[in-house]
């Protein structure tokens, strides 16, 4: 028997009167999202299964046979390669110099907003800009880091044209490009650390580097965890900056598997067999995901 103070179990028709209005604010999102994602999934995975061309005008049903030669396919691996050497190289640097930023920054510094502007400003560049300054950075004779290099009489670096370096390179544009949105996401998160943790530790006479390691790196696990999973993602779509500085080269070494599904699709015409591939690339994202998610959950517990 239920309470008189209770409130009324809603019936059929007044939780549909409850919904519809919940529906309504949601449905220009639930459009847009058919529309942009679901829709251009759909016929990106139809595509994958014919032979789509940008010079033809009647595509073929062939099943399976773009996703059996992208297997095959060692330029589709070679750029796979790639992508995971360029996403190993900037994502510890990328989270570990932005924590560094972020503990100099929360630190107390003086001129606190000028470090926190110079540390973000260059997040806030387009991707054309960033590539235009740092081409010039790298130039053979006329780059700064030649000439400081010159300067301390060690001999010049091709950073663009030679493949052992090059994609070291990208790393360090995109490390300079991008650290200071993971430094603002470390910087909310030191703010966040309850300050009795340190007055405690101060009272038990800890250090500056025991407090560190004892109280403000535990309190980060999470939120670079969360760093962690974001860059590696952000990494592995590598896409921009690479175009602008190498177009791939020299030798397609530095050439990213997004890349190559551009050269497949737009140069070589060949639709279907590039969303093949886009799709191979996106069922390899979603496993790294679901690993690194399931690494997080095991860590919690």
């Amino acid at each position: 028997m239920s309470s008189p103070l209770a409130p009324p179990t809603p019936g059929p028709r007044s939780a549909r009167r409850l919904l519809s209005p919940g529906l309504l604010f949601a449905l220009p999102f639930l459009v847009l999202f058919a529309v942009f994602m679901l829709w251009p999934l759909s016929q990106g995975l139809w595509m994958s299964l014919t032979d789509t061309s940008l010079s033809a005008h009647s595509p073929d049903f062939i099943g399976l046979d773009n996703f059996s030669e992208a297997v095959r396919d060692a330029e589709m691996w070679r750029a796979l390669g790639h992508t995971l050497w360029f996403t190993a190289l900037s994502t510890v640097p990328l989270v570990a110099v932005a924590l560094g930023m972020a503990l100099l920054v929360h630190t107390g510094l003086p001129g606190q907003w000028v470090w926190r502007l110079a540390f973000f400003a260059p997040y806030l560049l387009p991707v054309g800009v960033v590539g235009l300054l740092w081409i010039w950075l790298y130039q053979p004779d006329l780059g700064l880091y030649n000439h400081l290099l010159d300067g301390l009489g060690l001999g010049q670096v091709a950073w663009l044209s030679d493949p052992s370096v090059a994609m070291s390179a990208i790393a360090l544009t995109t490390l300079w490009w991008t650290v200071g949105f993971n430094f603002l996401l470390y910087l909310a998160a030191l703010q966040s650390v309850p300050d009795h943790l340190y007055e405690a530790a101060a009272i038990d006479g800890a250090g500056a580097w025991r407090r560190l390691w004892s109280i403000t790196l535990p309190q980060l696990s999470r939120i670079t965890a969360v760093i962690t999973v974001l860059q590696i993602l952000a990494s592995l779509k590598v896409f921009d900056q690479v175009y602008l500085l190498t177009k791939g080269g020299p030798d397609n070494s530095t050439r990213p598997v997004v890349e190559y599904v551009y050269d497949v699709g737009f140069t070589g015409y060949r639709l279907g067999y590039a969303s093949a591939i886009s799709y191979i690339f996106f069922a390899l994202v979603v496993l790294a995901s679901a690993a690194q998610y399931a690494a997080l959950r095991r860590r919690e517990k």
